[in-house]
């Protein structure tokens, strides 16, 4: 055990020494007219400043022709008929906004649920959050507060669009705690109806003990310090955190709202995985294990995100006109 924790500081600290070195030698196409700023300007930056936006977030960087048409025939592939703001609503079903991951983006986190949900009928909504200047591809790095306000502007459109009076969420991994940020303290309680997530982090995680590990040598905030700049959410999800214990006093839940978290036990990003549940004694709350539902089912955190179950058990939820019935043979469907 040791040895594994002490290998597990290594490469915490190793990643650590070359996170910034990657930021920096990252190519970003800066489109004309816009001014890119290191990051550490971009976190010193006043938030209420014009320029603490003058960044250039994932949407509006540039690219080759072909790189856009590869670009482009991959979104068309994988995630058909998402974001149509032309999309009206069917009876009985509300917009379903999706909340990608730690290090994920609006497609690729969606790739297989996306247009399953979409097929099933809903008008489907997914958003970038989270970028930081300097990287790319990669986002739900920005402090979670900052994150939650991106959400609250996006359902905002979703409900323009769409006419409706709410909206239904979807997320995975970060997108299980940052929408409860927005819940909570955003306004966004008579905004959503129901709220499923996969992959939950509700408590927190140690990492399979490597935070306590490093914590006992000292390491923790050293490794902090040097990851906050590349990642400002990273440490806010870990057992502890200030974030954590500020989002869950008094209650982790907001009323009007109905919660579906599914965990795995094979959960290696989680851990433990019941960290994933939340606490509050509410008939609006349901935390399922995976396993409980099919005990074959070996999924982890990442491939939660393409588990035909967990898609059937969300669907399950959100629609109460779709089959109730979900276990091993809804992999086959």
């Amino acid at each position: 055990m040791l040895f594994s924790k002490t290998i597990s500081a290594a490469v915490a600290i190793a990643l650590a020494t070359i996170a910034t070195s990657f930021v920096e030698a990252s190519p970003v196409r800066i489109p004309e007219g816009l001014v890119a700023r290191s990051v550490e300007s971009a976190i010193a930056a006043d938030a209420s400043s014009p320029d603490a936006t003058a960044y250039v977030p994932l949407s509006e960087r540039t690219w080759t022709a072909e790189e856009i048409e590869d670009h482009h025939q991959w979104v068309k592939r994988s995630s058909s008929g998402i974001n149509d703001w032309s999309c009206v609503p069917s009876a009985g079903k509300r917009p379903v906004v999706l909340v990608h991951g730690l290090i994920a983006n609006k497609d690729d986190n969606w790739i297989y649920m996306g247009p399953r949900l979409k097929d099933a009928g809903y008008c489907v909504y997914s958003l970038t959050y989270g970028t930081l200047p300097g990287i790319y591809f990669i986002a739900g790095l920005d402090k979670i507060e900052n994150s939650a306000a991106q959400l609250s502007t996006f359902i905002d459109k979703v409900l323009a669009s769409t006419k409706a009076s709410q909206v239904d969420l979807v997320g995975h991994s970060q997108g299980s705690l940052m929408p409860r940020y927005y819940l909570k303290f955003l306004g966004g309680a008579s905004k959503v109806n129901k709220f499923a997530a996969f992959g939950t982090i509700a408590y927190g995680t140690t990492l399979d003990g490597v935070v306590p590990f490093l914590t006992s040598l000292g390491l923790y905030d050293p490794i902090k310090k040097i990851l906050d700049p590349v990642c400002m959410s990273c440490f806010q999800f870990l057992v502890g955190s200030d974030f954590l214990n500020n989002l869950n006093a008094g209650g982790d839940t907001v009323p009007g709202v109905q919660y579906q978290f599914i965990a795995s036990k094979y959960d290696e990003v989680v851990t433990p995985y019941t960290n994933g549940f939340l606490r509050d004694n509410s008939p609006a709350v349901k935390n399922i294990v995976l396993q409980d539902l099919c005990s074959l089912d070996t999924s982890e955190h990442a491939l939660q995100m393409i588990d035909p179950i967990v898609f059937h058990k969300i669907n399950a939820f959100l629609s109460p006109a779709a089959p109730q019935t979900v276990n091993c043979l809804s992999a086959l469907t």
